[in-house]
């Protein structure tokens, strides 16, 4: 079996044998290698660097050349069995469209993104007052691709406002391991948070 960092080992795990996947901003297609060869997935890739894009390919990914800003308007409704995306949401302009767009394409979705509410961000906008600078989040506020920080509760809160359920949550540090105080407190401890969520079912009201 391929060798895995734990985030991506998780997403593996959360994804059915033989299902049909898209991953937002795929990057050098590990992911979506594994889950083929691993899981006989079968899928696509959207990336907007040229660089990945040529990494995907040498590993035989099917990849489309696309900025996730444009939203996934040339895929129709229920096309895939999951869409992916991993540590990309926080760098979207409208996140919350995409989230449905995603739910709207695939029947499930697994999100991954760094956790602003981890314990040493906390410390530096508290202690330092300055936006932090950590293992999760490396960039100065200046010059990061980070435009829509949040922590899992922030996330959460966004799902049940789109009436979007979590189906399985989980956190890990930057090393891509996680440990109890992730599991017990992932909002403070987790550096990494990874979510699985679909939309929620539509109540039917049957009349006699």
């Amino acid at each position: 079996m391929m060798d895995l960092r734990t985030d991506l080992a998780l997403i593996r795990e959360w994804i059915v044998e033989g299902s049909h996947v898209l991953d937002l901003g795929c990057g050098d297609g590990t992911l979506l290698a594994c889950l083929r060869d691993t899981r006989q997935v079968t899928g696509y890739g959207l990336e907007i660097d040229e660089d990945n894009i040529a990494s995907c390919l040498r590993a035989g990914v099917n990849v489309i050349h696309t900025d996730l800003n444009q939203g996934l308007s040339d895929f129709t409704d229920d096309s895939f069995d999951y869409v992916v995306m991993t540590q990309a949401i926080q760098t979207i302009r409208r996140p919350d469209e995409l989230l449905l767009e995603m739910l709207r394409v695939g029947s499930e979705g697994i999100v991954t993104f760094p956790s602003f509410g981890h314990w040493r961000a906390r410390f530096s906008l508290f202690f330092g007052g300055v936006m932090p600078i950590s293992r999760a989040l490396p960039s100065k506020w200046y010059d990061t691709e980070n435009i829509h920080l949040c922590t899992l509760h922030d996330f959460e809160n966004l799902c049940r406002m789109l009436d979007i359920e979590v189906l399985q949550r989980a956190a890990v540090d930057t090393t891509h391991h996680t440990g109890w105080s992730m599991r017990l407190v992932p909002n403070l401890f987790g550096e990494i948070a990874l979510y699985r969520i679909r939309s929620k079912p539509v109540k039917r009201i049957y009349r006699s």
